[in-house]
């Protein structure tokens, strides 16, 4: 609280912080847009009967509500974090990506363009199959027979993915206009802003009901209670460090002597943050997604409905865990490499105290690092797996608000947004000391 006071003190960051609350209002206008050429009455109706208990539903919680409200924001900012992933696995596999990484910040700057490009494809793609999806009802779950998209012409169904994958194509623009000219990274501000908007009212529902029927306060003061206890060891863990020291030697560089000084390498506990759980759940929605189109009563239809689209079944649990451990070690693997690190470590003339510079420290490092994912993979798992044991336990149907994937953003946004408003008060309270001095020495 004191540092979100000292920045409304401050005019600069005022301005900053009033920029974001624009765009913010700005996109969440933007998602009760409905797309030209879809019934919204139909279309609310359809939402009422479908329910909110699926894959989709959490999807839509996580883009606002826009999703199943088919407006002109529907795909939210999810194209562009997934061409933000895809981009960054791929430099594993194209060593061009990999070289432009290393050239810097001209090198970012490719990257980020080829990001774009993917983002509007992967809108193009993505709308379209939303489209589909929604004309045949498998969007609502084949709850619902009222016609959403009332005209199936080629026509229409290209003017709705222009507009569809224009919609996502402003969104980039304006979270790219928050990280410029805000505070924070606007991708994840969006992300916030999408999860709170569909987070609290529902959080509200378990206690007030439907109209102020069905509800239960107990159940909701419990919910409420164990998110707040689970923010903050999040919090905690996400804030905490393992500080390998590194001892920088003496280099005599022309006239002058550089180095001689001791720092530390910090390694985060949860070096993959949020993308393990993201990537589990995206993969595993694959054969709910792929169940809508065949018919009911066949097997592998019932077999996958069963097993697969509650997140309650062991099935579900045993292959969500699973592959959250994968790739917390698989992305982790990819975004620190301890053969790169001890290499500029030792070209800079860094050791860590007791280990050989070069090889010795990349195996120092790659065991340091798989103790630590080795915890990080436990605390996601716990994390996780909460949000369905409160959902077995105190039999709320799938309606809990709240994931273990919803949590780790609130938290890590949070977290980093106020981490970039604390650092930049103080930046311009520094200035504004010099300025005063300078001023007082004329």
């Amino acid at each position: 609280m004191r540092t979100l006071i000292q920045a409304f003190k401050t005019k600069e960051l005022r301005k900053k912080i009033l920029f974001v609350f624009g765009i913010i209002i700005i996109y969440r206008i933007g998602s009760f847009i409905p797309t030209p050429g879809v019934d919204y009455p139909a279309v609310q109706k359809c939402i009422t009967s479908a329910g909110n208990e699926d894959f989709i539903g959490l999807v839509n919680l996580f883009s606002g509500g826009a999703l199943l409200q088919l407006s002109i924001f529907a795909l939210g900012i999810m194209p562009y974090i997934t061409a933000s992933i895809v981009v960054q696995l791929l430099r594993v596999v194209i060593p061009r990506f990999e070289a432009l990484h290393k050239e810097g910040q001209s090198g970012e700057a490719k990257l980020t363009e080829y990001t774009r490009y993917l983002t509007i494809g992967l809108a193009i793609l993505q709308s379209t199959t939303i489209l589909v999806t929604a004309r045949s009802g498998a969007l609502f779950n084949n709850a619902c027979q009222q016609k959403v998209i009332p005209d199936g012409s080629v026509w229409n169904f290209v003017i709705m993915i222009l507009i569809m994958t224009g919609g996502t194509g402003l969104i980039m623009w304006m979270a790219e206009l928050i990280t410029d000219k805000g505070i924070g990274n606007g991708m994840s501000v969006l992300i916030f802003t999408s999860i709170c908007s569909g987070f609290l009212p529902q959080l509200w529902n378990i206690g007030w009901g439907t109209n102020g029927k069905n509800g239960d306060w107990k159940k909701f003061a419990i919910v409420v209670t164990v998110l707040i206890v689970i923010l903050i060891f999040v919090d905690y863990i996400e804030l905490a460090q393992r500080r390998i020291p590194v001892q920088y030697t003496r280099r005599m560089i022309g006239r002058k002597m550089y180095g001689g000084s001791s720092t530390y390498l910090p390694l985060k506990i949860n070096m993959s943050g949020v993308i393990p759980p993201i990537f589990a759940s995206s993969i595993l929605a694959i054969p709910t997604l792929v169940s809508q189109f065949g018919k009911s009563d066949q097997s592998w239809v019932k077999w996958i409905n069963t097993n697969l689209a509650s997140t309650t079944s062991v099935w579900y649990i045993c292959l969500y865990s699973l592959m959250i451990v994968f790739f917390c070690f698989f992305y982790t693997s990819i975004t620190f490499n301890p053969d790169e690190t001890a290499d500029n470590m030792k070209e800079y003339g860094g050791f860590i105290p007791g280990i050989r510079a070069g090889r010795a420290t990349s195996r120092y490092l790659s065991y340091v690092m798989n103790r630590l994912n080795t915890i990080g993979a436990v605390y996601l798992l716990f994390v996780a797996l909460i949000p369905t044991v409160l959902i077995m336990m105190l039999k709320l149907n799938g309606k809990l608000p709240f994931g273990g994937t919803t949590i780790l953003i609130i938290a890590g946004v949070g977290l980093d947004t106020l981490r970039q408003a604390k650092a930049q008060t103080e930046q311009f309270q520094y200035t504004g000391f010099l300025l005063e001095g300078d001023h007082k020495e004329g």
